[in-house]
C-alpha cells in the first residue's frame, strides 16, 4: 500500500510539473496554431495545452489505478496513440496530418502533377523579370539619369530580397526546429495575418490585386505586339488594333494549358528570344559608341514623369506573385533562394547595360519602345522576335490567373461561388474552357479601348507592383516571422515598406494624370 502511494505521488507530482511546462510551452507554441497562423489567442494556447496534458495523461498512465483491469482497452489505446499524438502534435506545429481536403492537395495529385527544376523555375522567373518591359527602360534613364540607373538595380536587390521573405512566410518552425511548409500561396499568407478577427479579408485584398496585376500584364503584351507589327508593316492594310486581334487568335490556344511544365517550355523560348534582341539592340550601339551622349546622362529628374518611370521599372521586376506557385512545384525547394540570386544578378546587369547603352545612343530621342529608334530595316527584324516573345511571355501570367481565378471562385474548399471547372477525372468542362477563352478575349479588348504602353506599364507597376513586391512582403514578414527577425530584418522591412509606399502613391497619380492628358489630347504611344 505504501508502495503504491508513493508511486501516485511520484506520478502527480511529474504530471504537475509536465503540465507546467506544457502550458508555458503552448504560449509559444499557440503561434503556429491553425496551420502555423501567428495570431492563435491565449485561450487557443490553453487549449493546445490540455490537449498536451490528456495527450500525456493517456500515454504516461495517470489513471492507472481505474484501467488496471481493462487490458484490452488499453491495448486499444496503445494502437490508436499514435493517432491521437499525431493529433496533437499537428495542432501545436503544423507536421502532423492534414485535412483531407488539404491531403489531396499536397498527396497523390501532387506527386502526378510534373515537377520542374531549379532551372526551369529559374527560366520562367527570367522570362517575368526580363520580359518585355526591358523596352521601356531607356525611358527611364530619360526622365531620371544616373538616378534612374540606379533605382534599376536598386530594385533588382529589394525584389530579391521580398522574393525570399515571401516563401519564407510559407514556413513555420516545428517543435524540432525543422522548417515545415504550411501555406501553399500568396493568399494563405495574408489570410494568416489577418487572422483571427478577418480570416478572409488579407485573401480577397491579395487576389483582387494579383488578377489585376496578372490580367494587366496580360493586356501589355496585346498591346506591344499590336504596335510592333503595326510599326513594322506600315504598308500592311492593318491598324493596331486589327493587328492586336491577329495577335489574340493566336493566343487562343492558351485556354487548354493543364500544368506548369509546358508555360516552362514556352519561357526557354522567350529568353532564348530575349537574348537575340538585346544582342541586336546592344550591337547596334555599340557601333555608334562614338557619337555617345554621356553629357546627357545627369543627377537629375523629370519630377512629373520621373514617378512613372519608377512604375516602369519596379513592374519590370514583378514575379512576386509567381513565386509561391514556383517554389511549391519545384524538385529542390532548397535551391530557391539560389536561384533567385542568379536570376536577378542577371536581370540587374543586363537591364543596366541595356537602358545605359541604349540610351547613350539615342539620348534626348529615346523613345517609350526603345526599338522605336532602331532603323526601319533592324526594327522590322527585331520587332518580328518581339512580337513572338510577347506571345510566348503571354501563357505565364494568363496560366497563374486562371489558377488565382479557379482557386478563389471555383475550388475554394466547398465555399466557392461557381461549380468546380474540372470532372471528376480531371478533365476541364465546356464551360470551364469558355471562361479561358473569354478571358483571351478580354485581354483583347482592353488593349483595344487602352492603347498606351508606358502609361499603362507604370499604373500598373505603381498600383499593384509596388503593392505586391515591395509593400505586403515586408509586412507579411514583419507579421509572421517576428519572432524569429534580427534588427537588420526589422530595419530592411520598415524602409521597404516605407519607400515601397512613396513611391506607389507617387507613381499612381502621376500615371492616372498622364492617361487623362493622353485621352484628352488624342496621345497615341
Amino acid at each position: 500500500m505504501a508502495h503504491l502511494i508513493r508511486h501516485k505521488l511520484t506520478n502527480k507530482l511529474t504530471n504537475a510539473a509536465h503540465t507546467v511546462s506544457n502550458k508555458s510551452q503552448a504560449k509559444v507554441s499557440g503561434v503556429f496554431a491553425r496551420l502555423g497562423f501567428q495570431a492563435a489567442t491565449d485561450e487557443e494556447g490553453l487549449g493546445f495545452a490540455e490537449c498536451d496534458d490528456l495527450d500525456y495523461d493517456y500515454r504516461q498512465g495517470m489513471q492507472m489505478d481505474v484501467l488496471q483491469g481493462e487490458g484490452e482497452e488499453g491495448g486499444h489505446m496503445e494502437e490508436g496513440e499514435g493517432e491521437l499524438d499525431g493529433d496533437s502534435h499537428y495542432q501545436r506545429d503544423g507536421t502532423g496530418p492534414r485535412p483531407s481536403s488539404l491531403k489531396i492537395a499536397g498527396g497523390s495529385l501532387d506527386e502526378d502533377k510534373p515537377k520542374i527544376t531549379s532551372w526551369e523555375a529559374g527560366w520562367n522567373v527570367t522570362n517575368a523579370i526580363q520580359g518585355m518591359f526591358v523596352l521601356g527602360l531607356p525611358y527611364a534613364i530619360l526622365h531620371g539619369g544616373y538616378l534612374g540607373l540606379f533605382l534599376i538595380i536598386f530594385a533588382a536587390v529589394v525584389c530579391c530580397y521580398t522574393g525570399k521573405i515571401l516563401i519564407a512566410c510559407l514556413y513555420e518552425e516545428n517543435e524540432d526546429g525543422i522548417k515545415v511548409r504550411v501555406r501553399d500561396s500568396y493568399v494563405d499568407i495574408a489570410n494568416a495575418c489577418c487572422m483571427p478577427r478577418f480570416p478572409a479579408l488579407g485573401g480577397h485584398v491579395v487576389n483582387v490585386a494579383q488578377i489585376i496585376e496578372l490580367v494587366m500584364t496580360c493586356i501589355l503584351y496585346v498591346v506591344v505586339s499590336g504596335n510592333l507589327m503595326y510599326n513594322s508593316f506600315p504598308g500592311f492594310p492593318f491598324s493596331q488594333k486589327a493587328w492586336s486581334v491577329v495577335a489574340t487568335i493566336a493566343l487562343l490556344p492558351c485556354a487548354f494549358l493543364k500544368n506548369l511544365k509546358a508555360v516552362s517550355k514556352f519561357s526557354f523560348l522567350c529568353t532564348v528570344a530575349h537574348i537575340f534582341i538585346n544582342v541586336v539592340v546592344i550591337a547596334y550601339c555599340l557601333s555608334r559608341a562614338r557619337e555617345w551622349a554621356w553629357e546627357k546622362v545627369k543627377f537629375y529628374i523629370d519630377v512629373k514623369k520621373f514617378p512613372i518611370s519608377i512604375g516602369i521599372i519596379v513592374f519590370s521586376y514583378t514575379s512576386q506573385i509567381f513565386l509561391p506557385s514556383l517554389e511549391g512545384n519545384m524538385q529542390r525547394p532548397s535551391e530557391f533562394h539560389c536561384m533567385m540570386d542568379w536570376t536577378h544578378i542577371s536581370a540587374c546587369v543586363l537591364k543596366g547595360l541595356f537602358a545605359l547603352v541604349a540610351y547613350l545612343t539615342w539620348a534626348d530621342t529615346t523613345k517609350e519602345v526603345i526599338t522605336d529608334n532602331l532603323p526601319s530595316t533592324i526594327r522590322a527584324v527585331v520587332n518580328i522576335f518581339l512580337v513572338s516573345k510577347a506571345l510566348l511571355s503571354y501563357p505565364l501570367p494568363f496560366f497563374a490567373a486562371v489558377e488565382v481565378l479557379e482557386k478563389s471562385l471555383f475550388q475554394d474548399g466547398g465555399r466557392a461561388l461557381f461549380p468546380d471547372c474540372y470532372g471528376p477525372a480531371g478533365q476541364l468542362k465546356s464551360w470551364g474552357l469558355g471562361l479561358r477563352v473569354a478571358l483571351v478575349v478580354f485581354t483583347l479588348l482592353m488593349a483595344i479601348f487602352v492603347p498606351h504602353f508606358a502609361l499603362l506599364m507604370g499604373l500598373t507597376g505603381s498600383l499593384t507592383g509596388a503593392g505586391l513586391c515591395f509593400l505586403l512582403p515586408s509586412l507579411f514578414h514583419l507579421k509572421l516571422q517576428w519572432r524569429n527577425l534580427l534588427w537588420h530584418h526589422v530595419f530592411f522591412d520598415v524602409a521597404i515598406f516605407v519607400i515601397g509606399g512613396i513611391c506607389a502613391i507617387s507613381g499612381f497619380i502621376h500615371s492616372v494624370e498622364g492617361l487623362i492628358e493622353a485621352y484628352r489630347y488624342n496621345i497615341h504611344d
